[in-house]
């Protein structure tokens, strides 16, 4: 079992979603966004580590997915990316919490199937895969599809490294 907790992070809102995985199975748990005020950056980094550390107090996540840093439209953008990132990840692990790292596109593939799904097709499989009555927000959604990734990924390394027998053949 693991309580898997993603983050969608951003400098105006950031997205969270945890579930929790057992036996190959994803249970949805809560989502929701984080507004962060207007004003100066290092007030809403502040608003994130708290909420991601009242989070975690809350829901006792033991494992973190989040969204890698990406260039965005500038340096200044990734910049702010980057330290609304470092906020929710300083908050995990001072909780003694695993972090795994997975780009935008990786996150898709595995949910949607393709790396290049938009929003929308990252909102509906979502819904999908939780059996939610409906789409989340946005936000939400890919911070879901965060720890959805995160739980096929570790299911995956599980199968590989569990692997009992190999099947070998001979080259001709």
């Amino acid at each position: 079992m693991a309580v898997i907790l993603g983050i969608d992070p951003g400098s105006r809102k950031t997205g969270f979603g945890i579930i929790n995985y057992v036996s190959g199975r994803s249970e949805y748990l809560t989502s929701g966004v984080i507004r962060l005020p207007a004003g100066e950056l290092p007030e809403r980094l502040g608003v994130i580590y708290a909420s991601v550390t009242e989070l975690v107090l809350l829901h006792c996540p033991d494992q973190l997915a989040i969204e890698q840093v990406f260039m965005a439209r500038s340096a200044g953008s990734a910049l702010k990316l980057g330290q609304a990132r470092g906020a929710a990840i300083v908050a995990c692990v001072a909780h003694n919490m695993a972090v795994a790292e997975y780009s935008a596109r990786q996150i898709k593939q595995a949910v949607v199937g393709t790396g290049a799904a938009d929003k929308s097709q990252v909102q509906h499989m979502v819904k999908v895969l939780l059996k939610l009555p409906a789409e989340p927000q946005e936000d939400a959604a890919d911070a879901l599809a965060a720890a959805l990734c995160h739980a096929h990924t570790q299911h995956s390394m599980i199968n590989i490294v569990g692997a009992t027998s190999v099947r070998r053949r001979r080259m001709r």
